[in-house]
């Protein structure tokens, strides 16, 4: 006797979608820069319908985002003392912004929410945020100092992506390092 149960459902599995979309937009943004890697090519890419995207994401702000956590994951926040955990959380974004696609989709979707407060809410609530609280807690440093230290390192680490193209190189990371780390003596500063 015959199933009368389908062995799957018709259409395309949900599962996997978003690591597939995820993909896509990588990859799209790579090849074809932050504005012209729009939904509907993302889709594409894909092999998804435009509709799918949109069901799961309201923008491409919100799209682009979500990839940048899926990205970026957790903070490994990994040392035996402050110095060493900002050194390692340094290198790591560094990395992690010169993956493909992932430094132009980050510097593209920052420079959209210059003029978008909503998608800038998006960023700030989404992103930026869980990482700064992190940071929060494995420094013992008060928000605006946190805030600080994600605003020089992101920021001159996506200058260094808008102006050349390229993702720092090691040795300048390195100098980076350096740079930062005395504004962050083994102390909190006053909160």
């Amino acid at each position: 006797m015959a199933s009368t149960t389908p062995a799957r459902p018709p259409g395309r599995p949900r599962a996997g979608v978003n690591a597939v979309v995820f993909a896509a937009t990588l990859s799209t943004v790579h090849e074809l820069g932050y504005a012209r890697a729009t939904v509907e090519r993302i889709a594409a890419a894909a092999g998804v319908a435009k509709s799918t995207v949109y069901r799961r994401w309201p923008s491409k702000g919100a799209l682009i985002v979500d990839c940048l956590l899926d990205s970026f994951g957790p903070a490994p926040l990994e040392g035996t003392d402050r110095a060493e955990l900002m050194s390692s959380t340094i290198h790591w974004i560094a990395g992690k912004i010169g993956e493909p696609g992932v430094g132009d989709a980050f510097a593209g979707v920052f420079s959209d929410a210059v003029s978008d407060p909503a998608l800038r809410e998006i960023l700030s609530a989404r992103l930026q945020d869980p990482y700064r609280l992190a940071l929060q807690e494995a420094l013992g440093e008060p928000e605006r100092r946190v805030l600080f230290f994600v605003d020089v390192v992101v920021g001159t680490l996506l200058h260094r992506m808008g102006m050349t193209g390229e993702p720092m190189v090691d040795a300048d990371v390195a100098a980076l390092v350096e740079l930062v780390l005395p504004h962050f003596a083994d102390d909190p500063g006053p909160a």
